[in-house]
């Protein structure tokens, strides 16, 4: 080797290392690249429809699981149990009688503009909700004498009576807190200035989108996905094809039952399944058409096999039941078990209506009522098989009819239908919330149904269930709320279901409770 060539490989050596040490520097350096687009935001598919941004007149799940993610409350369940914790509210003082409450409210909680959350703004809220006196206004009114605020971080509720489970009244959305950009007069069903929750709306299309970001100035963790977006489809068969193509996330509320099955087994998936409270229920209404007359509505019951509902329509994936108040809840009893039966019995369904002058040439004639998207694809089954199964005793003619949910809910309010099926998520954790919102018309509780039910009988054993503290009298008293409602039969109880949530097996925070609310900013990417 001469002294050039040696000179020569000694360069081309350096430059390799200098090239090596440069792509070993890059190679080891983080990404200054954005993070993908998709891990910024998650994207969950409904077949539900959501019906007033307005806590002063929604009462429907779907719409407080969205009024839970842009509003928070005093208090909130923690998550996945039936503890209460502070939210807004940091601590709170109650009397010895549990009929004055009183809130020390955070210092800390901005809406999404940053403007501080003071009590004067839980106190105009509430006022409100009283005031305009919605569907769900009877949570507030029936207990809330009055409500102050004496200083900017104190809120004080004086109640009617007392109440032992307040603090689980305070969980629902009526007494959320909301901007005051709402109308103070009139409901505002496409208001989305919402409250001070984790989330803020930035896009609403009706039964579209709706979008959904991180309030920066959130007094707790901030969610671990900016952006969440809610895509509303016509049906379970193509908010499948939308998870399968990679469109959605999640797919929520709700895929029928075949298709959690054939999912299950695919395992491509995460199938979450959640023990529910979530009912579903038949009412009639008792103030005119056939079913006034009472004797119509115990043939009905009596005609009515739930086993084959729960198995045929729903795969085996709920359970029958018996009575408003859910399976593994204190106070429940199978009254209508212990009334009309387990199994359909047709012969005593034809005496009660051969009493109430019908036969097989003089039919009773019945419209029955569903809502084709809220409930799920399943609900025009349910439908069929309950005409078949009336229609079974050759004394009653079903003719079936639909309207979508908006509509739906409007015909209920103002009694329209006669014979309609309707689903109960809970609003607190508590027997009363399975009895006096369909059973109580004191302050107008069971409005909302469209029953006309009204029993002053009734009104007294839930007005004297609420006001004792002491569980053992209480559950004594839901027991005889149950037995005159298996007598008077303005609902019949058909299923206790579970919900499913389906999603990518790279998402985490899947926290459903027994409140049964969804919330996002608990979601994260894995």
């Amino acid at each position: 080797m001469n002294k050039t060539t040696g000179w020569i490989i000694a360069i081309v050596i350096v430059v390799i290392l200098i090239i090596a040490g440069v792509a070993v520097y890059f190679g080891t350096q983080p990404s200054s690249q954005p993070k993908p687009v998709q891990k910024e935001q998650l994207v969950i598919g409904v077949t539900d429809k959501v019906s007033d941004i307005d806590p002063a007149n929604a009462y429907d799940f779907y719409t407080w699981e969205v009024l839970n993610n842009i509003m928070n409350g005093l208090v909130t369940y923690k998550p996945g149990t039936t503890d209460i914790e502070p939210a807004i509210a940091a601590s709170w003082d109650v009397n010895s009688n549990a009929s004055v409450w009183t809130f020390h409210l955070r210092h800390d909680v901005k809406y999404p503009n940053g403007t501080v959350l003071k009590a004067q703004d839980v106190v105009w809220s509430i006022e409100r909700v009283m005031r305009i006196n919605g569907d769900p206004a009877w949570l507030v009114t029936s207990f809330v004498k009055k409500v102050t605020a004496p200083d900017d971080f104190t809120v004080v509720f004086t109640l009617k009576h007392p109440t032992a489970y307040f603090l689980a009244l305070l969980t629902d959305p009526p007494y959320f807190p909301v901007s005051r950009a709402y109308d103070p007069n009139h409901i505002q069903s496409d208001q989305t200035a919402g409250g001070a929750g984790p989330y803020y709306i930035t896009k609403w299309v009706r039964d579209q989108e709706l979008d959904l970001q991180a309030n920066p100035y959130y007094y707790g963790p901030q969610p671990k996905i900016k952006k969440i977006i809610i895509k509303f489809y016509k049906d379970a068969t193509t908010m499948r094809l939308a998870l399968e193509n990679g469109e959605i996330n999640i797919a929520w509320r709700t895929l029928r039952p075949t298709d959690i099955k054939s999912l299950k087994e695919e395992g491509k998936y995460n199938v979450v399944e959640i023990p529910s409270s979530y009912i579903r229920y038949i009412c009639m209404n008792t103030v005119k058409g056939p079913t006034k007359d009472v004797r119509v509505r115990q043939a009905l019951a009596y005609a009515v096999d739930r086993q084959q509902i729960a198995e045929r329509v729903f795969q085996g994936t709920v359970e029958p039941l018996y009575t408003l108040i859910p399976i593994g809840m204190w106070s429940h009893k199978d009254v209508f078990k212990e009334k009309y039966g387990a199994s359909p019995n047709l012969n005593a369904a034809k005496q009660l209506l051969q009493e109430a002058g019908y036969s097989t040439t003089n039919k009773l004639k019945i419209d029955l009522w569903y809502t084709p998207s809220h409930y799920g694809d399943t609900e025009a089954d349910l439908a069929q098989l309950l005409k078949q199964q009336w229609e079974a005793t050759g004394m009653i003619e079903v003719n079936i009819k639909s309207a979508e949910w908006q509509t739906y809910l409007q015909y209920a309010r103002t009694g329209s239908m006669e014979v309609y099926m309707f689903g109960w998520y809970p609003d607190y954790l508590d027997p009363d919330d399975y009895t006096t919102p369909f059973l109580s018309s004191v302050d107008n509780a069971n409005g909302w149904a469209g029953t006309g039910y009204n029993s002053s009988q009734m009104n007294q054993i839930l007005s004297e269930a609420q006001q004792l503290t002491n569980k053992t009298q209480r559950e004594k008293l839901y027991i005889q709320a149950q037995e005159l409602l298996a007598q008077d039969v303005p609902y019949i109880p058909i299923i206790q279901g579970k919900l499913y949530v389906v999603a990518q097996k790279d998402i985490g925070g899947i926290i459903i409770g027994p409140d049964m609310i969804f919330h996002y900013n608990y979601l994260y990417f894995k």
